[in-house]
């Protein structure tokens, strides 16, 4: 990955996606990292995703409703791996999927709910926590975003390179207070994304029936 998907969640700040069970078919929109690179992501019933060498982000917001969402499940499927890579070094972290959530203290959403990219970059409350689908990490390690800034994104490994489809069910509370301390903020975005740039490999992967709870 040679640019930080951290940074660019926060270009699309533009759609919300439904409450509850969430929606693949309407308000997502996928954001490029570079204007040379772009996965093929097709919205529906479940999200599917090919990523050749490539890296890019899909984004929706997330329904006023659903801020306070506490866990999440969801069911998602590699038909196509990417090698092991350490989801700790920049510029080498390839995953096969992974799916964020965007968090700011409740205080402040509503006056971000349409936030420019200037004002989001610049705040310094706003947090992301990514479960991966990669890496050769252990289930549930916490590793700190190689580019984020220190104390605002962290990736939590759920699965190791490989193929296969499983279901995964989070605690998002207990997740943030593992990652970040304190209780969590208002959750005010997802996105999904897969990265294959840095191996020069081929991803095939969906991502459905996801809910917040």
């Amino acid at each position: 990955m040679r640019v930080a998907i951290f940074t660019a969640l926060f270009v699309a700040l533009t759609t919300a996606a439904s409450a509850g069970p969430i929606s693949f078919a309407n308000g997502w929109r996928e954001q490029r990292l570079s204007l040379f690179s772009s996965n093929d992501y097709r919205f529906g019933t479940n999200l599917s995703l090919i990523s050749d060498g490539s890296v890019s982000i899909a984004w929706a917001r997330v329904s006023q409703r659903d801020w306070t969402s506490t866990s999440a499940s969801w069911n998602w499927t590699v038909d196509q791996s990417v090698p092991a890579t350490s989801l700790a070094k920049k510029g080498g972290d390839d995953r096969n999927i992974a799916l964020y959530f965007v968090y700011v203290p409740e205080s402040i959403a509503p006056k971000l709910k349409n936030a420019g990219i200037r004002n989001l970059l610049g705040n310094d409350d706003v947090r992301i926590i990514q479960y991966a689908w990669g890496g050769n990490h252990r289930k549930g390690q916490i590793i700190p975003s190689p580019y984020a800034p220190p104390g605002q994104g962290v990736t939590i490994s759920l699965r190791q390179a490989g193929t296969g489809s499983y279901n995964e069910s989070v605690d998002l509370s207990e997740d943030y207070a593992r990652a970040f301390g304190g209780e969590k903020g208002a959750l005010v975005g997802l996105a999904v994304s897969g990265d294959s740039d840095d191996t020069n490999s081929v991803i095939r992967a969906a991502i459905g029936n996801l809910n917040l709870r």
